[in-house]
């Protein structure tokens, strides 16, 4: 049974609170050094033992949170402290770069396809050891996929030469590279968006633009720890860091950098664009609103003058003249005549004609 995330609350320190939904630990272990590569699913976990202490690099990646057992097992085998393991495993954690004795912790965050603001994005915690890698991800999201592949395929290459920190590397790559095609789809997005509101401002362009807003929110809430830790771990000196893998951190903490910026730019445009779309469509309603009310004053002399020979008194004066009626009606479209000609000399009605410039003036 899966923990409730409110039972987390005053629970003891490093208590695991299991993502809901998430399935069942997959073990895949890829052992490999510059000349060999071994792939394998592990099935008893006590054959992890096996690839504790191996002079060839490891990869252990963990698909799945969906059993506690399991994953304490885990953390036994590799003498993973309970804080660490608590980190790996209670999603959604706030990305960082952690160093204990034996290893560095690392929480990742990445969107998947498209983002969702009400759904987390998908979390991966990565462990760097002396001579081993274990990540940990709540279900297989493919991230690392491309990773494998350069495994088998590159031998002789930095992938497989590298070490555990190098492999760290390649992961945290991928993870910041899966920001940049949401980023130009959200971008793709927008500036139809923008083309739509200059043309033809419309609520339902102010609620995806919205939606959009939201999403970068949630992406600059994420980016920006992100690179944080990267920046860390570029600047750590520490062994389990080897010094040859410090400029590739330092080129994903660049990249990360720029996922930041696009965002915050992206985030400014928005708003920007949400300001131009509520100010248009405010325009739009001033110009209806001026409208009706020049209609309504050019329409107020006439009630008046139509009421005052309405009414019904035996006495009334012109009523007994032949040329009352067609007196009344011209002078009723001598009035509307007169009140529509000075609302366009005003600039209230068409466009309005700019003041000649004194030719003097410029002489």
């Amino acid at each position: 049974m899966t923990p409730d995330p409110e039972s987390s609350i005053g629970a003891r320190p490093g208590t695991l609170v299991l993502p809901a939904g998430s399935p069942p630990p997959v073990v895949r272990v890829f052992q490999y050094d510059a000349q060999t590569c071994e792939e394998r699913q592990i099935d008893d976990l006590e054959a992890l033992h096996d690839y504790a202490g191996t002079a060839s690099t490891t990869w252990i990646d963990i698909q799945g949170l969906g059993k506690a057992a399991t994953l304490q097992r885990i953390g036994e085998i590799f003498n993973i402290h309970r804080l660490a393991l608590a980190d790996a495993v209670n999603v959604p954690q706030r990305p960082k770069a952690e160093v204990y004795d034996d290893y560095v912790l690392i929480v990742a965050r990445a969107p998947q396809d498209d983002v969702d603001p009400r759904v987390p994005l998908p979390q991966v915690c990565i462990l760097v050891a002396r001579n081993y890698v274990v990540s940990f991800q709540e279900r297989y999201f493919g991230f690392f996929d491309r990773v494998r592949e350069r495994i088998r395929e590159g031998a002789g290459r930095p992938i497989r030469t590298g070490g555990p920190s190098y492999l760290a590397y390649a992961l945290l790559d991928v993870l910041v590279g899966h920001y940049t095609p949401i980023l130009e789809d959200i971008s793709d997005e927008m500036d139809d968006l923008e083309e739509n509101l200059l043309a033809n401002p419309s609520p339902q362009h102010l609620t995806a633009l919205y939606d959009l807003r939201r999403k970068l929110t949630v992406l600059r809430r994420l980016a920006r720890p992100q690179r944080e830790a990267l920046l860390q771990l570029s600047h750590l000196q520490n062994p389990l860091i080897a010094p040859e893998v410090a400029p590739y951190l330092r080129d994903a903490h660049d990249h990360a950098s720029q996922n930041v910026e696009i965002i915050e730019s992206l985030r400014d445009t928005a708003g920007d664009l949400m300001d131009t779309a509520l100010a248009t469509l405010g325009h739009r309603s001033n110009e209806v609103m001026k409208v009706l009310t020049l209609m309504a004053s050019i329409f107020i002399p006439l009630t008046f003058m139509a009421g005052i020979y309405g009414m019904n008194f035996q006495d009334m004066p012109e009523l007994s003249m032949p040329e009352a009626y067609p007196t009344l009606l011209a002078a009723m479209a001598i009035v509307a005549g007169g009140m529509i000609w000075y609302f366009r000399r005003r600039g209230w009605i068409g466009a309005r004609t700019p003041p000649a410039m004194d030719a003097s003036k410029d002489q």
